[in-house]
């Protein structure tokens, strides 16, 4: 069986992104299962905080991350670049960096994103690509999926309610799960 953990960049409650992770792990294809991870309590990072020990959901987030075979990162797009509390928790996941190759060292990342823009979220995807190589995480290019015009395809709750779009997700997944069981 596959594991697959997926995080959100976003907080908000009714988040288009918390949305399609959500919807993710609905659509898994057989033989993979997807775990919904939370940064939300996550302190700012701090190198004082750090000094006194990990936080506890900073060092539960990275031993959920080692038992998982891959990542599924679901990333906003804020003034069009990463959002700042979802580069926080890569920073706290990066902690210490004697543990960055244990945590994401070859680490298989798809990256997927929704926005009421027009764009989806291009430009916070590509912005990730750089904070991948740093890691040494396996950032997975054989598909994309980019959700623009969230506002119209997310219910008031952030519930993915276009059909096309999920079976876009479908789509993903499908590609994802394969190349990790190549």
């Amino acid at each position: 069986m596959t594991r697959i953990l997926g995080l959100s960049g976003s907080l908000r409650r009714h988040s288009f992104n918390s949305g399609l992770l959500r919807a993710a792990a609905q659509t898994m294809p057989e033989g993979a299962t997807l775990e919904i991870g939370s940064i939300a309590e996550f302190p700012l990072y701090n190198g004082d905080i750090e000094a006194e020990g990990i936080p506890a959901p900073v060092a539960a987030l990275k031993e959920k991350i080692v038992q998982a075979n891959a990542l599924l990162l679901v990333s906003p797009e804020y003034n069009n670049g990463i959002p700042g509390v979802f580069k926080n928790a890569i920073d706290w996941l990066s902690r210490p960096s004697s543990d960055i190759a244990r945590i994401f060292g070859g680490k298989p990342v798809a990256l997927i994103g929704a926005s009421p823009g027009n764009f989806g979220t291009i430009l916070s995807q590509a912005a990730w690509l750089p904070v991948f190589r740093a890691l040494g995480a396996d950032h997975w290019a054989g598909g994309r999926l980019l959700v623009s015009h969230a506002g119209q395809i997310f219910d008031a709750e952030g519930n993915l309610t276009d059909d096309a779009i999920r079976e876009r997700l479908r789509v993903y997944l499908r590609g994802f799960v394969a190349h990790l069981t190549c």
